[in-house]
């Protein structure tokens, strides 16, 4: 699905021809499948409205209005037969329900980066919330949003929440100002607090592995500290120089290359293929003997929110590596072997890394540093993929196909499918 100002395109996966259009009241600024994806809701932040529209009946909808109170957010539940919508200044978070058109309120929902998260298998959901100056966390039963558990949280400003994949611990973790990881249980028990150091500036990020066994925190000092499930204990750093010396490390450097022109086929005025061949570099990976240095990039002391330590992690989906960055080396994906403990592969990118993302069926790891090309990597090795196409395409974000048969590239203005082929055994 997509959309272009007021108007939704749902189109067909595998062709990309258009199923259905609809048309909204107001500009779109925000879409979301529901989870069986029969349900697709379509949310307009200035006027305060979303509307719901189904893939089954197309002659259905329907239109929910907050009316006064605003709208800043809007996600579905992980039935896919309620929305959460949450007003302005976080006044409060409605639960409306498209089987019945009951609703529900849930009060003092904190305005912070990551407040609701639901376990990965649709039975609870954890809220951060903010009341009387402390902050506290709400667990609710989401089949009939009754309140499980509220507890109050040993933190100073809570910037964010998340589920263990398998739904038995919540993560928990203080502003930047105060190094704090909280880790609690179903039940409110707080089962460990982590801080690795006191002064400096905390957690920039965290992940948890597919497995549930190991908790990544990415730090603003630019390393990674790997806590296990077993005693919430750390059992490594992972450190993120800007020389990398290991022999055991591969390290693919992205060089880009003029293409070849064969003075003989050249006309005047040239052809469409061969003006966009003159003029097109390419790019393609060399292998870097060590040592290696990489570009680091000091930060401006004194500018807000400077771009410093590690702010991207990515577990793959079969939980052998670990992707980082770290943000004072903007250029360089890490890719770590979680079984070694050690780092595995260094991929140094021209350009800045914009986003990744792992394959959901394969260790198979996507790149994009806003070009048109996209980079893929596998323990097999690396590749460069030139998207074709008129003009200037700069990808900014992936997103990969559930089957990871294909993936979605973004730009400002566009999009484009990339279909891989798998190969026969």
């Amino acid at each position: 699905a997509s959309c272009i100002q007021h108007r939704l395109v749902v189109r067909d996966a595998s062709s990309l021809q258009i199923l259905q259009l609809y048309t909204c009241l107001d500009q779109i600024q925000y879409i979301e499948w529901s989870s069986d994806s029969l349900f697709i809701l379509c949310a307009m932040y200035k006027r305060g409205i979303v509307q719901v529209w189904s893939l089954e009946q197309p002659d259905w909808h329907c239109k929910i209005d907050e009316g006064s109170a605003g709208l800043v957010a809007s996600c579905w539940s992980p039935d896919g037969r309620h929305i959460l919508n949450t007003t302005e200044f976080h006044l409060r978070i409605t639960v409306w329900s498209l089987c019945t058109k009951s609703v529900s309120y849930i009060k003092y929902p904190k305005a912070c980066q990551q407040g609701v998260a639901f376990t990965r298998d649709g039975r609870y959901m954890a809220v951060a919330e903010r009341r009387d100056c402390k902050d506290f966390i709400s667990i609710f039963v989401c089949n009939n949003w009754q309140l499980l558990r509220h507890f109050d949280t040993e933190t100073q400003d809570l910037f964010g929440i998340e589920w263990a994949p398998n739904g038995c611990v919540l993560a928990a973790w203080d502003t930047c100002l105060e190094y704090k990881v909280l880790l609690y249980s179903l039940d409110g028990r707080l089962l460990s607090s982590y801080r690795a150091y006191e002064w400096p500036l905390g957690v920039r990020s965290i992940a948890w592995s597919p497995s549930s066994q190991f908790l990544a925190i990415g730090s603003f000092d630019e390393k990674v500290r790997i806590l296990n499930h077993v005693t919430w204990k750390k059992i490594t750093e992972l450190d993120h120089p800007a020389t990398i010396s290991s022999k055991k490390t591969i390290v693919y450097k992205e060089v880009e290359k003029s293409p070849t022109v064969d003075t003989e086929r050249l006309t005047f005025p040239p052809t469409r293929a061969l003006a966009s061949s003159l003029f097109s570099t390419q790019s393609k990976y060399d292998i870097s003997q060590v040592p290696v240095s990489l570009q680091y990039i000091k930060p401006v002391a004194d500018r807000a929110n400077p771009k410093v330590g590690v702010g991207m992690l990515a577990f793959s989906a079969d939980n052998s590596f670990l992707a980082t960055k770290n943000d004072n080396i903007p250029n360089a994906v890490w890719i770590w072997d979680i079984r070694k403990l050690k780092l595995s592969v260094v991929l140094e990118q021209l350009c800045t890394i914009q986003a990744f993302q792992w394959d959901p069926c394969q260790p198979r790891l996507a790149v994009c540093t806003g070009s048109s090309r996209v980079y893929l990597w596998s323990p097999a090795g690396c590749v460069v993929v030139q998207v074709p196409g008129e003009g200037d395409f700069q990808i900014t974000s992936i997103s990969w196909h559930s089957s990871g048969d294909s993936m979605l590239l973004l730009s400002k203005d566009n999009f484009c499918v990339c279909y891989l082929e798998r190969e026969e055994v």
